[in-house]
């Protein structure tokens, strides 16, 4: 325990009150000393003042789990397909990845092809770095199930991935479903919005898809239903782009270059919140 408080304490408490200073001075150097102990232990020593290695560290993790995760759903099928090795390559663009980051993006994709690829151990050290922040979390599944729906279709060993990863990521399958049904929204939505962001969705353009239909998906992505009233509405609304926020995932470790991934859902969230005000005639 430090010690450096009661001295100091009680050396100047002498000095300015004779012995009655040196004992009050003791006391206060005494409770000192305690609190800065419990705060130096609980922020790690000098290591808070030295971070950088630690992020470093961190965004490895994240990219390796990331890329390797995706190439294991990839597989789950049976063969990767030119359509998800395009994904892969997308995502890696998109994230700006380039030299060696981009080559180590690319190992970890093909080590997750293997058969053998230790899915929980990857999924627990990935959210062990980052200390179990859901809105980091929840950006790695939600990239996660855009690679596993990238060839058109979700089939059921790609769907017991995503409940693995889910469930070592602190999921509940409830909500993996939710993410699910909002991704698959989002798809048709931007589709009937005319969008090209988040890639080619090129499999999910339908004839015919009406004004309705783009009201129900942006209910769905609020994950809201049209009987809602305002304020759940916006209660809804705020949260989700609470929990997307670019700045505020950046925050909490995300790293910088999958915020475009982050800025793509605040899109369709705002879009279908648009929709939604417009039809209601709320402001």
């Amino acid at each position: 325990m430090p010690i450096w408080g009661k001295v100091l304490g009680t050396v100047f408490g002498f000095m300015f009150r004779g012995p009655i200073g040196a004992v009050i001075g003791f006391i206060i150097g005494h409770l000192f000393d305690k609190g800065y102990s419990r705060d130096f232990n609980q922020m790690g020593g000098f290591s808070r003042f030295f971070t950088s290695q630690d992020e470093l560290k961190s965004q490895a993790i994240f990219f390796h789990a990331l890329f390797s995760l995706m190439g294991h759903i990839a597989k789950a099928d049976g063969q990767v397909t030119d359509s998800e090795i395009r994904m892969a390559t997308a995502l890696m663009d998109q994230m700006n990845l380039q030299g060696d980051t981009r080559k180590e993006a690319q190992q970890a994709f093909r080590e997750g092809k293997a058969n053998d690829f230790p899915v929980a151990d990857v999924l627990r050290e990935f959210k062990a770095s980052c200390h179990g922040r859901r809105d980091v979390l929840q950006v790695f599944l939600e990239i996660l199930i855009q690679a596993a729906f990238v060839d058109g279709k979700l089939d059921k060993k790609e769907q017991q991935l995503l409940e693995t990863a889910a469930h070592h990521l602190g999921f509940k399958q409830h909500e993996l479903l939710y993410l699910l049904s909002m991704y698959e929204a989002e798809i048709r939505f931007r589709s009937g919005q005319g969008s090209s962001r988040g890639g080619n969705h090129s499999h999910s353009r339908q004839s015919g898809y009406s004004q309705q239909q783009s009201l129900q998906d942006a209910y769905k992505i609020l994950g809201i239903s049209d009987k809602d009233d305002t304020k759940t509405i916006k209660t809804a609304y705020r949260k989700l782009m609470s929990e997307h926020h670019p700045d505020k995932l950046v925050s909490k470790g995300l790293p910088k270059q999958a915020i475009e991934i982050a800025k793509n859902k605040a899109q369709d969230i705002q879009s279908a919140y648009d929709l939604i005000k417009q039809v209601k005639g709320f402001k």
